[in-house]
């Protein structure tokens, strides 16, 4: 049941939009779409959905084009939230449930099960403008999934959210994953976007800058940041040759070295005494990495 993007080009006159991506997910995998606003993330998800229509390239879903059929299965979490506010909670989600196919009986059963799991606060025959924004952004995600899709694609799932109800909603799709579904999300906390996602994607003005899973992209940049729990002054360690900068992190101190060897003497100079509270020599995270792509002219090769 793989989803499939081969060379897939989208224009708004002049502007090119999305040019030639080529990704694909399986069944069980998570895929990161980050990049900045105006990116082409959203216009991904829109021509993978045929509200749009590309210019060039093929989309395809188990070797097919995308259908009707198919998009009963697909379920689409736009970030512009898009639930109607007069309406009960009920009446929505099992309207949204018979688009996709679903009975009103099973949707009525699920509903409540849904709202239990992720903690609603509110009644089924409750009007959505009565709940608050969080409550009513897990409504909706309730109406993404209660069909139980094949594909999810969830455009900013955890926008507005408590660190509480953002780790219920990670959980969910952490579930939905291990059930066989395929999920593309995308998301401007990176830090969400390395604990979810399997592989990932970054998009810079319509182009293809990262591609490839979140650990083998952070070691192509190297082991270059070390943290330090030590009573080595401050001065020692940028005295060392290598040693880019060194910022106060926690009870310790992040080091920035030029490239991975410098670590070792980092770590000569601060066990000089024999013991020392913490030393962790990783590459940058995920959140720097955006940083640095997102601010340099020239894609990564």
């Amino acid at each position: 049941m793989t989803l499939k993007l081969e060379h897939v080009t989208k224009r708004f006159g002049e502007k090119i939009a999305v040019n030639d991506l080529t990704m694909q997910i399986q069944p069980g995998e998570v895929l990161g779409l980050i990049g900045q606003n105006g990116a082409g993330k959203t216009t991904t998800f829109r021509m993978i959905l045929k509200f749009i229509t590309l210019d060039q390239g093929e989309i395809t879903w188990k070797g097919e084009a995308i259908s009707q059929k198919t998009k009963e299965r697909i379920g689409f979490l736009p970030e512009e939230r898009g639930l109607y506010q007069k309406m009960t909670v009920e009446d929505q989600i099992l309207y949204f449930a018979e688009l996709h196919g679903m009975k009103r009986s099973d949707a009525r059963v699920q509903l409540q099960e849904w709202m239990k799991r992720l903690e609603v606060v509110g009644k089924a025959t409750d009007k959505v403008q009565t709940l608050s924004k969080g409550n009513a952004q897990k409504v909706q995600f309730i109406a993404t999934l209660l069909h139980q899709p094949d594909f999810l694609i969830l455009d900013e799932p955890f926008t507005g959210l408590d660190p509480v109800n953002t780790e219920l909603l990670r959980n969910e799709i952490k579930r939905c994953r291990d059930h066989g579904a395929a999920v593309i999300f995308s998301n401007h906390n990176m830090s969400d976007v390395e604990r979810l996602s399997d592989t990932l994607v970054m998009l810079k003005d319509g182009q293809t800058i990262l591609h490839g899973t979140v650990q083998k992209i952070r070691e192509a940049y190297g082991r270059t940041r070390v943290y330090v729990e030590s009573k080595v002054p401050d001065q020692d360690l940028l005295n060392i040759p290598g040693v880019l900068s060194l910022t106060k992190q926690g009870s310790g101190r992040s080091i920035k070295i030029e490239h991975s060897d410098i670590g070792r003497e980092i770590f000569k100079t601060v066990t000089q005494e024999g013991y020392v509270q913490a030393f962790v020599q990783a590459p940058p995270s995920l959140d720097e990495i955006f940083r640095m792509e997102a601010s340099s002219h020239q894609p990564l090769d």
